[in-house]
């Protein structure tokens, strides 16, 4: 790379704050390295924060400043509008530009909003998540100040959606006193990461919260009387009061820059192994990103993008991202402790080997799946002490030896993790 290199980053998330910090650590930045000069553009008004623990703010557990990511230098607060890539700059909704050698998007993703009769109608533009009095997504900081603000003791609430974001928001809000019901089309909690014991677990966890849970059951309309929420109604007519509403429904990658820029697009914008772009000096990393046909959306594989994206302008041209094998964490902290840990593939295939292990007055539940000799994934609920071990064991795609011994010193031993 040549000196005096102008890297621009558009997003201060988790991946765009940690390919700015390792390229410091790298001594990329400065002059004792070869003269990367780097921007951090982001556009929201708060300093950079972990949005994995969004959900403890809204808890009350957290204040805002306590999930702030370290701000590294050149953090510069901006709209961006467009890129001009001929030009190599970036244009600015204050009119400004700001000009690169090398861009790097990591711009993240959007909430999903869901089809539904009375939301859309309200909203002033596509693509505007301008939403009634009392329906609040929750992606960002100001998600979870405005809803955190609106919720109160009593206050009825419905989640839409029980996947991760679903199960955490729920929880969030039944542990400040809101009455809460959350609504899921598909047939259990989590669907995408737990099997059905465990996700039964996570169920009975939140009812014993006082959380109102619905499976298998879907939402048709939210129903607003002078611009307010007043009820949500399911496909067979029954309908829930609400004050509040939370979409909890998933994520899409942020792409309308990369689209518009004229970037390979499909579910995220293309990246290869070097995490460039079908431009060369564009490149991209985290929930943005598609690399070899997936779309992570966590916040591991976006960490690791970033700190191979780093090693790359660092001078390292050997680095390469090969993809991650990631586990999805969720700790829900309070006096009513909950601890889940799932990777891989968590339900069996016929001929498949399964070993459960389940206590059902201390609530914890393991399950290892292994085919042709190899752990292929698990899922853990309550106790944890064996996630690092069978974790490596997954990751390393090593076979097990024949007795099956190890696998069981795993499921009920630390492994020394």
């Amino acid at each position: 790379m040549t000196s005096n290199t102008r890297v621009v980053v558009i997003g201060a998330g988790l991946a765009g704050v940690r390919l700015a910090r390792r390229l410091g650590e790298l001594g990329a930045v400065g002059p004792e390295g070869p003269g990367v000069s780097v921007t951090l553009v982001g556009d929201e008004e708060h300093r950079p924060y972990n949005r994995v623990l969004l959900a403890e703010v809204l808890a009350g557990r957290y204040a805002p400043e306590v999930i702030a990511l370290p701000a590294p230098d050149g953090l510069t607060r901006a709209k961006v509008t467009g890129i001009d890539r001929a030009a190599r700059t970036l244009k600015c909704a204050d009119g400004s530009e700001i000009a690169y050698d090398t861009l790097v998007l990591a711009t993240g993703s959007n909430p999903v909003l869901p089809p539904l009769r009375g939301l859309f109608a309200t909203l002033a533009e596509p693509g505007r998540h301008e939403l009634p009095e009392g329906v609040h997504a929750f992606r960002t900081m100001d998600d979870c100040l405005s809803l955190s603000k609106a919720v109160r003791r009593g206050v009825r609430a419905v989640v839409i959606g029980g996947g991760l974001l679903g199960v955490s928001a729920a929880r969030a809000l039944a542990a400040r006193g809101a009455q809460v019901v959350l609504a899921q089309q598909g047939e259990r909690l989590m669907e995408r990461q737990l099997d059905p014991s465990a996700s039964r677990l996570v169920r009975r966890h939140l009812t014993d919260l006082g959380v109102e849970v619905h499976t298998e059951c879907r939402v048709r309309d939210v129903r607003c009387v002078g611009g307010a929420v007043r009820s949500v109604e399911m496909a067979d007519g029954y309908a829930l009061d609400a004050d509040l509403v939370v979409l909890a429904c998933g994520v899409h990658p942020r792409v309308g820059l990369a689209r518009d820029a004229g970037l390979a697009v499909h579910k995220g914008v293309l990246v290869d192994d070097e995490l460039r772009t079908s431009d060369p000096h564009i490149r991209a990393v985290g929930d943005c990103a598609q690399h070899a046909g997936t779309v992570y959306g966590l916040a591991t594989p976006a960490l690791e993008q970033a700190d191979v994206l780093a090693e790359l302008i660092a001078g390292d041209a050997g680095v390469r991202y090969t993809g991650t094998r990631s586990v999805t964490r969720l700790t829900l902290a309070g006096p009513d402790f909950l601890d889940l840990a799932a990777f891989g593939e968590p339900d069996a295939r016929p001929g498949d080997d399964v070993v459960q292990l389940a206590d059902a007055t201390r609530g914890t539940y393991r399950k290892v799946v292994v085919r042709d000799d190899r752990v292929v994934g698990g899922v853990l609920v309550g106790e944890l002490g064996t996630v690092g071990a069978l974790a490596r064991a997954w990751e390393g795609a090593e076979p097990l030896p024949a007795d099956g011994a190890p696998l069981l010193h795993l499921l009920t031993n630390d492994g020394g993790s």
